[in-house]
C-alpha cells in the first residue's frame, strides 16, 4: 500500500532534517510514529500526505491517504465542507435532485449518490450533528474541528489514514471515542501522538531518530519494555567502559611510577659506578624516552576509551542526564490551603456549575481536576488562586506561594533570552557560572543560552520553567499544571513526569490524558459537571 524507500528532507534553507527513512505500510496496518519534537514526524506525515516532496528517495502509494493535521487555523476561512473537500460533490448532488441534469453535476459527483447520508452519519457519530456543513470552521472549538476532520475519515472511506496529534483538543469523552474508532476502523493508519492510551491501540511503534527509522513490533507498553531493556543494557556498557577508564588510569599511574623508579636505581648504580658524563646523559636520554613512550601509550588508550564512554553518554534518554534539585524542606503535610464553601460563577448570568460547590484542599495533596470542555476547570483555578472572586459562596486562601504552569508555559517571557529568563528566578544570588551550570543541567547548552524564548519548542520551554523552578530552589507551596502535556512529546512528558514526582509539595493537574494522570500518582479527584 505505501512503501518509502531512502526517504530524506530538506529544509528551504538547505538543512537536512532527517534521511535514511524506510517505512512500509500494508493494508489494515495500525502504527504509531514517534521521536523527539523536531525530528520530523508531522514533515514526513505531509510527504506522504502529497504536500511536500523529499528531497531523495522514493515513496510510492497505491492511493491518495486521508490526513489529519494537527493544526487547523489554515482551513478557517472555509466551510466545513470545503475543509472536507465535499463542497462540490454536495452542490453537484442538490443540483441533479433539484433537476438539472447537466453533465457537468455528474461528472462532478462521480457516482458517489451516498455522500450526504455518509456526512449526516459521521457527523452525527462525533457528535456534530447540530452542526450546518456550510458554517465556516472558524465558528467552531479546537475540539469541534478536531472531530470535524475526523468524521471526514467516513465521508472519504480511505484506506490510509494520517493521523497527527489527533487527541490534542479532545476532552476525556472525545478521547475515548477516538480511541474506539481507532481500535476498530479498517483504515490503515499511521498515528503521531504523544497521548499513550492513543499509542496502545496500535500494533506497531516506529521510532524517528536522527539515524533513521527504528521499527518496534508491538503497541507502546511493547516499546517502552524494550527501550528499558536497551536502556539498562546502555547503563551497563557505560558502567563498564567507566571502571575500564578508572583501570587504565590506575595502570597508567603504576606504570610511570614503576619505570620512574627503575630509572632513579639506574642513574643511582651509574653514578656509583663512575660511569662518564656524556654516557650518563645518553642513559638519561634513553630512559626519558622510554617513559615517554609509556605515557603516550596509555594516554592514546585512555583517549580511546574516554571518547567511546563519551559516545555512550550522548546516546542516553534526556531524562538520565538531568538533575533535579526541587528543597521542599519548607512544604508542611496536611496544611489547610483553600477552603471553598458553596461558591460558584456566572457567565451571561448562568451559573457554571449545577450546584454550589464546596471542597477543601490540604497541603502535599495531588488532585486531578476533572470535567468536560467547558466544565469550569480554568474558573475554578482563577477562584483558587485569586485571580477571579466567587459570586456566590466564599473561598478562605491561606498563605501560600502557587505557580501557575498553563499548556504554553506562559510563565515564560518571550521577550527575554534563555540565560536572561533563568536570571529573573535567580532569588538565592547564584552567580553566573552555577546559572549556567543548572541551564546544562536542563539541556541547555552554551550555544543555546542567548536564544530568545519565543524561539523554544514546547519542550524546551517545559524544560526552561523546571529549570527556573530549580534555581529559584525554594519549591512552590502549590504547583497547578494546566493540560502540561499538550504541545509536549513523549520524551518531555518522561521529564516532566520525573520532576513532577520529585516534588512533594500540593499538585493540582488538569489533563486529559490519563497515563500522565497515572504516572504523577494522583490520590483523588475534583470532577465538575
Amino acid at each position: 500500500m505505501l512503501i518509502l524507500q531512502d526517504i530524506s528532507y530538506i529544509h528551504p534553507n538547505k538543512d537536512l532534517l532527517f534521511n535514511n527513512i524506510h517505512l512500509t505500510v500494508n493494508n489494515h496496518h495500525k502504527m504509531a510514529l514517534i521521536g523527539n519534537n523536531g525530528i520530523g514526524k508531522s514533515t514526513l506525515l505531509k510527504m506522504i500526505a502529497g504536500q511536500l516532496s523529499p528531497a531523495s528517495g522514493q515513496l510510492i502509494s497505491s492511493s491518495t491517504p486521508y490526513y489529519v493535521p494537527q493544526i487547523f487555523g489554515q482551513y478557517n476561512h472555509l466551510s466545513i465542507a470545503q475543509a472536507l473537500h465535499i463542497d462540490g460533490k454536495l452542490h453537484a448532488l442538490h443540483q441533479i435532485l433539484q433537476g438539472n441534469t447537466d453533465e457537468a453535476n455528474f461528472a462532478a459527483l462521480e457516482d458517489d449518490w451516498t455522500i450526504e447520508d455518509r456526512c449526516q452519519e459521521a457527523l452525527q457519530y462525533w457528535q456534530l450533528q447540530q452542526l450546518d456543513i456550510s458554517q465556516p470552521l472558524s465558528t467552531l472549538s479546537g475540539g469541534q474541528k478536531t472531530k470535524v476532520f475526523l468524521a471526514g475519515i467516513t465521508i472519504h472511506q480511505p484506506n490510509l489514514v494520517l493521523l497527527d496529534e489527533p487527541s490534542n483538543h479532545l476532552d476525556t469523552a472525545g478521547r475515548q471515542q477516538l480511541y474506539e474508532f481507532i481500535r476498530t476502523t479498517s483504515c490503515a493508519a499511521i498515528v503521531v501522538s504523544h497521548d499513550r492510551t492513543l499509542l496502545n491501540q496500535l500494533n506497531t511503534v516506529c521510532e524517528m531518530s536522527a539515524h533513521g527509522m527504528k521499527i518496534y513490533g508491538g503497541n507502546y507498553d511493547f516499546y517502552e519494555a524494550q527501550k528499558q531493556i536497551e536502556n539498562e543494557a546502555l547503563h551497563q556498557d557505560i558502567h563498564s567502559k567507566e571502571k575500564a577508564l578508572r583501570k587504565a588510569k590506575e595502570k597508567e599511574r603504576e606504570t610511570i611510577e614503576r619505570q620512574q623508579k627503575l630509572n632513579a636505581r639506574g642513574k643511582a648504580k651509574q653514578e656509583k659506578a663512575g660511569v662518564a658524563r656524556i654516557m650518563m646523559n645518553t642513559l638519561r636520554n634513553n630512559a626519558e624516552n622510554s617513559t615517554s613512550k609509556l605515557k603516550s601509550a596509555h594516554t592514546e588508550k585512555i583517549d580511546g576509551i574516554s571518547q567511546e564512554l563519551q559516545e555512550l553518554r550522548a546516546t542516553l534518554p534526556d531524562v538520565d542526564k538531568m538533575k533535579f534539585d526541587f528543597d521542599n524542606s519548607t512544604l508542611h503535610k496536611g496544611k489547610v490551603l483553600f477552603t471553598a464553601q458553596h461558591i460558584n460563577f456566572s457567565y451571561q448570568q448562568q451559573p457554571l456549575w449545577k450546584e454550589d460547590l464546596s471542597i477543601q484542599i490540604t497541603s502535599g495533596e495531588r488532585i486531578a481536576l476533572k470535567g468536560l470542555n467547558g466544565s469550569g476547570k480554568t474558573t475554578l483555578i482563577k477562584l483558587l488562586t485569586g485571580s477571579l472572586q466567587p459570586q456566590t459562596g466564599n473561598i478562605q486562601h491561606a498563605d501560600n506561594h502557587a505557580i501557575y504552569i498553563d499548556q504554553e508555559y506562559s510563565l515564560i517571557n518571550n521577550q527575554l533570552k534563555v540565560y536572561e529568563q533563568a536570571q529573573q528566578f535567580n532569588s538565592g544570588g547564584l552567580q553566573e557560572h552555577e546559572i549556567k551550570i543548572r541551564l546544562n543541567r536542563f539541556l541547555f547548552t552554551k550555544e543555546a543560552w542567548d536564544k530568545p524564548c519565543h524561539a523554544l519548542s514546547g519542550g524546551e520551554r517545559m524544560r526552561l520553567m523546571l529549570c527556573c523552578l530549580n534555581i529559584h530552589h525554594q519549591a512552590p507551596d502549590i504547583i497547578i499544571l494546566d493540560e502540561p502535556t499538550n504541545n509536549l512529546d513523549i520524551q518531555n512528558i518522561e521529564i516532566l513526569t520525573t520532576a513532577v514526582n520529585d516534588y512533594e509539595g500540593t499538585l493540582i493537574v488538569v489533563s486529559h490524558d490519563a497515563h500522565f494522570l497515572q504516572e504523577v500518582n494522583m490520590e483523588r479527584e475534583i470532577v465538575l459537571t
